[in-house]
């Protein structure tokens, strides 16, 4: 099967990010990583491909900066990557990425598409969704355990009450969820193969897609700080406030 993982690099969520003086948006360094969440879904790709005899393909849009996201994804056993890095996207919204991901994916004629269900740097989680709707394929969303039997895709979907099952013929897209699978780390092989692996890059132009950027951030404002919590000091009636207290926020 030929799978194809959409991953992002995202700066390191360990160190001090900035913000664009103008437009707000996030300024994005040289060195980035890999998206946390997107682990899983190169480790599901990975797997899948494993057991279909299958490639798996990453799919990216952003700066390009050194490539260690990548890299990263490439170390675990990806066999090549393709990135989308045009200046002109800077700021597009969910709706723009996806048009630029699928775009970048039709050509290849993938029979699964693995997504995250979102990024820890946009949290729109709407982008999998889209990217399906894009491509005229099922969309097999939150998945906590994929099985493949064939050319069929089966997921367990969580729920508040268990889990729904739910399956589609491929080509389909499925978005995971983190622990569907616990990723595997990097070999010191695998990083130095990730070296020699084709990165392919483009730019909206080559994939035919007009750039429309919709989405603007007018203001920025730091979060509130955290108040201290009341003290209730329990006289023998302390029961009382508190259930006044739960009453005044309509819990009970």
């Amino acid at each position: 099967m030929k799978i194809a993982v959409c991953v992002k690099q995202i700066p390191d969520p360990a160190s001090p990010y900035q913000l664009d003086p103008t437009t707000h948006n996030l300024v994005r360094p040289t060195e980035q990583v890999l998206d946390d969440t997107d682990r899983y879904g190169v480790e599901v790709g990975l797997q899948i491909a494993g057991e279909t005899e299958g490639t798996v393909t990453l799919v990216s849009m952003g700066p390009s900066g050194n490539l260690n996201g990548i890299r990263q994804a490439l170390a675990m056993g990806a066999d090549g990557a393709i990135l989308v890095d045009d200046e002109t996207l800077k700021g597009s919204d969910s709706l723009t990425t996806a048009k630029i991901l699928a775009a970048a994916m039709a050509p290849e004629s993938f029979d699964i598409v693995i997504a995250g269900t979102e990024s820890t740097d946009g949290y729109s989680g709407v982008v999998p969704q889209q990217i399906a709707e894009l491509l005229g394929v099922p969309a097999l969303t939150y998945a906590k355990k994929i099985d493949v039997e064939g050319s069929t895709v089966r997921i367990n979907r969580q729920t508040a009450t268990g889990y729904d099952t739910i399956e589609a013929p491929t080509p389909v897209l499925v978005s995971v969820t983190a622990g569907v699978v616990e990723p595997r780390y990097p070999t010191f092989k695998g990083i130095m193969d990730a070296k020699k692996k084709p990165v392919e890059t483009k730019t909206a132009a080559d994939l035919g897609v007009t750039v429309t950027v919709n989405q603007r951030i007018a203001l920025v404002v730091p979060a509130p700080s955290r108040s201290g919590g009341q003290v209730v000091i329990d006289e023998g009636t302390g029961h009382e406030k508190i259930i006044a207290m739960l009453e005044q926020a309509k819990v009970i």
